[in-house]
């Protein structure tokens, strides 16, 4: 009677344990946002998200501004060659009387050449308090003359300064823009494979709960039967609980991986968009293999030439160098040279004497000279780029040094990640080999139910670890890829 009412209880403790087993497996069974169905998930690959993120990124598209700015720049520092017409005209009359009537007119064409300015102008001076000195006839005047540096400002001046350095700046900005698109990616990548790996997790402890809830419900038949201790059903059903709390927690973090993901899904209008439920991360198919020596040198030889930083870096220095031939023109005296050939010719038909129109004999000659007799300006100026070379030479210095030894280090922990994956397979397989083994111990009676429960929870422990190791093998390699300046 006692063992009757025994294997009673025992059973009405199954019956509620298979009931609570259902209710707290329905409960995770499908929590929102996360699907393993393989049949009608959609594989949302690395390629796929490149796609969509360099088509429609806002920061990707913030970066394309950079370079449209420095261009406007060069645009807006063109602006100093663009020919200037100006006129003027004032007009005295009181008592019948005309006290002046006064039109100047030029046109003022700046030229890259010499820093000279060519200039034609038409000018009429006529009234009775003019002063003599500019009277013309009623016709007026014509010219066209040149104002030449022939000191300060031959070689350099303010104006192709500018336009120099602003073109220059074109090739920063763009290195500025490779600089901030690759730093994004590398951060979408980081992201990708981060949901990779919760994926990966919750997929392995999913797993985990199914073979548990199996081993479960068949220690409790056999309990029903009296083949097994009712203790082994307890621990099994514990195992069950532990497995599913690690699943709700893992769909959790799955979710929340998605989320970080989804921040930089846009479509073409702006749209922000949110990862589908269904879509799940590219597998790992092939055997990641320890990095190539050659992928070292082809890496180290593009950063030293096509690096963002070191391109801006030497970029600047270009500037700098325009800046200080500048800067040592400003030591030169200013001698200017301004010439015009004067004519009263108001138009090309116009028949007029020879000793009147455009000839060595007609025209009007200055010379403007001026020298700060200590220089002082001039020179801190000069001394200031140089100070500001010298700066960037130490900075390119040891940045190149930094990049060169933030790539081997990238390299280095490639080569330790594949080293660790290959170990770590192994593990895997010799340990799936224990638990097989423990299994057919425990069919037969020779192991106990505790060390299946803990040889299969290290093996989903490594799983995971070595999918930790994938996840952090991609992300190195898309480090390694950024540290040199490119993208993978």
């Amino acid at each position: 009677m006692n063992i009757i009412l025994k294997r009673f209880s025992i059973a009405i403790f199954l019956l509620f344990s298979i009931i609570g087993i259902k209710t707290g497996w329905a409960q995770v069974q499908k929590p929102q946002g996360v699907r393993l169905d393989t049949d009608t998930a959609k594989i949302f690959a690395l390629d796929d998200l490149q796609l969509l993120v360099f088509r429609y990124h806002p920061i990707i598209k913030q970066a394309a501004l950079l370079s449209e700015a420095a261009r406007a720049n060069v645009l807006q520092s063109l602006g100093y060659f663009d020919p200037a017409l100006k006129a003027g005209f004032n007009q005295k009359l009181f008592g019948n009387t005309t006290y002046y009537n006064r039109w100047n007119s030029e046109l003022k064409i700046p030229l890259w050449l010499a820093g000279a300015d060519l200039k034609i102008g038409y000018d009429r001076n006529v009234g009775m308090h003019v002063d003599p000195e500019s009277r013309t006839n009623n016709n007026g005047l014509s010219a066209i003359g040149l104002s030449i540096p022939l000191g300060q400002g031959l070689v350099i001046d303010a104006r192709r300064n500018t336009l120099r350095q602003s073109k220059i700046m074109v090739q920063y900005a763009e290195a500025d823009q490779l600089k901030q698109i690759n730093s994004v990616w590398y951060n979408i990548v980081k992201d990708y494979w981060n949901w990779y790996y919760a994926y990966q997790q919750f997929k392995l402890i999913n797993e985990g709960v199914d073979l548990a809830e199996r081993r479960f419900k068949a220690l409790s038949a056999q309990t029903l039967i009296g083949d097994k201790p009712g203790i082994d059903s307890v621990e099994a059903y514990i195992t069950v609980q532990e497995r599913i709390i690690q699943k709700e927690k893992t769909a959790i973090e799955l979710q929340n991986a998605r989320l970080v993901l989804s921040n930089h899904l846009w479509d073409e209008r702006g749209t922000p968009l949110e990862l589908p439920e269904e879509a799940v991360p590219q597998s790992i198919f092939e055997t990641i293999t320890k990095p190539s020596p050659l992928l070292l040198d082809t890496l180290m030889g593009k950063a030293v030439d096509y690096h963002p930083e070191l391109v801006k870096l030497r970029t600047k220095g270009e500037q700098l160098a325009i800046e200080r031939s500048y800067r040592q023109e400003m030591l030169k005296p200013k001698l200017n040279l301004m010439g015009n050939l004067i004519s009263s010719r108001t138009s090309f038909n116009s028949n007029i004497p020879g000793y009147y129109d455009f000839n060595w004999s007609n025209y009007k000659l200055g010379i403007e000279f001026s020298f700060p007799l200590f220089l002082r300006a001039e020179r801190g100026k000069l001394r200031e780029v140089k100070i500001k070379q010298q700066e960037l030479n130490y900075d390119l210095q040891q940045s190149g040094r930094e990049i060169r030894n933030n790539i081997v280090a990238s390299f280095n922990d490639l080569s330790a990640y594949s080293s660790q994956l290959r170990v770590q397979t192994k593990s895997i397989e010799n340990q799936q080999i224990l638990v097989n083994g423990e299994n057919q111990k425990f069919t037969l009676g020779e192991s106990t139910l505790f060390l299946i429960n803990s040889r299969e929870t290290k093996l989903i422990d490594m799983k995971i670890k070595q999918e930790s190791m994938i996840a952090g093998y991609q992300k190195t390699l898309a480090e390694l890829y950024y540290k040199a300046g490119t993208r993978q």
